[in-house]
C-alpha cells in the first residue's frame, strides 16, 4: 500500500501552550487508522494540524509526497483532505440539502455533484428524506450523518473524523460505526479520534495511543485491544 499521509516529529499548540510533542504517524491508502487516549491528549488537535486549522510549529506534513505545512487551510480540501469537526459544526439554519452542496464547493467536486449527492444518499438514506428539513431541528445522530456526508461531498482522499460518536445515544452510537466501516469498505482511506476504545478498535487496522501530546503506543488493532495497559487503563477491564 502506497502512504497517503505522513506526520514527521510535528509539534504545536495554542497561545504558547504546547499540546503535541515531536508526533509521527503514518496512513497508508486504504487504510482506516485510529488515534485513541485519553480527554486533552492531544488529539483533536492532532487532526486540527492535520487540515491546517492549527499551525505545526515542528515537523512536517505530507499528503501523497508533497509537503503541505505551509498550505493555507482552504486549500487543504483541494489536497483531498476533508475534516468532520468534533461537535459537526452544522450550519443549522440551512437544510440538509444546502449543508450537503456547501461540501461540493471545490470545482472537482462541482463537477461531479449529483454523482455525489447520489452517493451520499445511498450512505445514508435518511438524509434524502430529511432534505428539506432544517439541519439545527434534527437528532445528534442525523445532524452527524449530515457532517459526514457534506465531507463525502468533496470525495475526498483521506477522512479525518473527529469523535464521531460523542453525544449520541447508546443505540446510535452502534449505528454510527457501521455507518463508518461501510465508508471504510467503499474504499475511503479514514483517520478517525474517538473515546470509545473499544468499538473503535473494532473497525480499524491499526492504532495509535496518544497520552500527554506523544505516541506512546502504535500497533495492529487486534494487538492492541488485547494489550493489558490499554484493557486496564481505557477499558476498565483486566
Amino acid at each position: 500500500m502506497t502512504t497517503m499521509l505522513e506526520l514527521k516529529y510535528v509539534s504545536a499548540g495554542y497561545n504558547g501552550l504546547k499540546a503535541l510533542f515531536g508526533v509521527s504517524i503514518q496512513v497508508k491508502a486504504g487504510e482506516a487508522v485510529a488515534v485513541v487516549g485519553p480527554n486533552g491528549a492531544g488529539k483533536t488537535t492532532l487532526l486540527r494540524v492535520i487540515s491546517r486549522l492549527v499551525a505545526a510549529t515542528e515537523g512536517s506534513l505530507v499528503m501523497q509526497g508533497r509537503s503541505y505545512e505551509d498550505l493555507p487551510a482552504h486549500e487543504v480540501l483541494a489536497l483531498g483532505i476533508a475534516h468532520v469537526p468534533e461537535g459537526r459544526r452544522l450550519f443549522p439554519k440551512l437544510t440538509v440539502l444546502e449543508n450537503l452542496r456547501l461540501g461540493a464547493y471545490i470545482p472537482s467536486a462541482r463537477a461531479q455533484y449529483e454523482d455525489r449527492l447520489a452517493f451520499v444518499y445511498s450512505l445514508f438514506p435518511r438524509l434524502h428524506d430529511r432534505a428539506s428539513q432544517l439541519t439545527g431541528t434534527m437528532s445528534g445522530g442525523e445532524q452527524q450523518m449530515c457532517a459526514i456526508g457534506r465531507a463525502l461531498m468533496s470525495k475526498p482522499k483521506l477522512l479525518l473524523l473527529d469523535e464521531p460518536s460523542a453525544g449520541l445515544a447508546p443505540v446510535m452510537v452502534q449505528s454510527m460505526f457501521e455507518m463508518i466501516r461501510q465508508i471504510r469498505d467503499a474504499g475511503f482511506t479514514v483517520l478517525i479520534v474517538e473515546q470509545n476504545i473499544q468499538q473503535v478498535l473494532k473497525l480499524v487496522d491499526r492504532a495509535y495511543l496518544l497520552e500527554a501530546g506523544q505516541i506512546r503506543r502504535s500497533g495492529a488493532a487486534a494487538e492492541m485491544l488485547q494489550s493489558n495497559d490499554i484493557r486496564q487503563a481505557y477499558l476498565g477491564v483486566s
